[in-house]
């Protein structure tokens, strides 16, 4: 076999979606085109590596969806979870169809959407209808906390990232370049 797995990134811990990154940037390397869809990720101050991807990597197309979480006063997230982002959801979830039906993608990453699921931002049953329908040569890479068990059943490949120690719990700020 060759592309066309599902690989899921999930946990507690950092990195799940520099991991997911770190896979497309090597698909990308070697001449495949890749898709990012980054699910309750809107705004677009927050994800520096979109500017090195847009600016340098025609091969990566970005989807970003959601609202913006960060109040620019306060600069705090806001948690709550509202119709808009159900909406901004089901608007992703209306990407990766497309991108499907458009075939132009090696590898397609749907960042965050199990946290997604988890939320009620999108649907457990959009997200495995997401995984049935996908080409068979299209591999997908999923990430984000509490992924279902429903969904890792349909994963090839698992990998949970385990928080450990974090220098937030120091009080620590995210710091961009490193963390955003």
């Amino acid at each position: 076999m060759s592309w066309g797995l599902i690989q899921i990134y999930t946990g507690n811990g950092k990195g799940k979606t520099s991991a997911a990154l770190g896979v497309a940037l090597r698909a990308a390397a070697t001449g495949h085109h890749v898709a990012i869809v980054s699910f309750d990720k809107g705004g677009s101050s927050h994800y520096s590596e979109r500017n090195i991807i847009r600016e340098r990597l025609p091969m990566i197309d970005l989807y970003p969806v959601g609202r913006d979480r960060i109040d620019p006063v306060s600069n705090r997230f806001d948690f709550s979870i509202v119709d808009a982002d159900r909406q901004e959801g089901e608007r992703g979830i209306a990407i990766v169809r497309q991108l499907y039906d458009g075939h132009c993608h090696d590898l397609i990453v749907l960042d965050e959407i199990c946290s997604s699921a988890s939320l009620g931002i999108v649907s457990e049953s959009s997200v495995l209808a997401i995984l049935d329908q996908k080409p068979k040569d299209i591999e997908l890479i999923l990430t984000g906390r509490n992924a279902s068990s429903t969904i890792l059943e349909r994963a090839d490949l698992v990998t949970e990232m385990c928080a450990v120690k974090h220098y937030f719990d120091r009080g620590v700020s995210a710091r961009e370049g490193l963390d955003f």
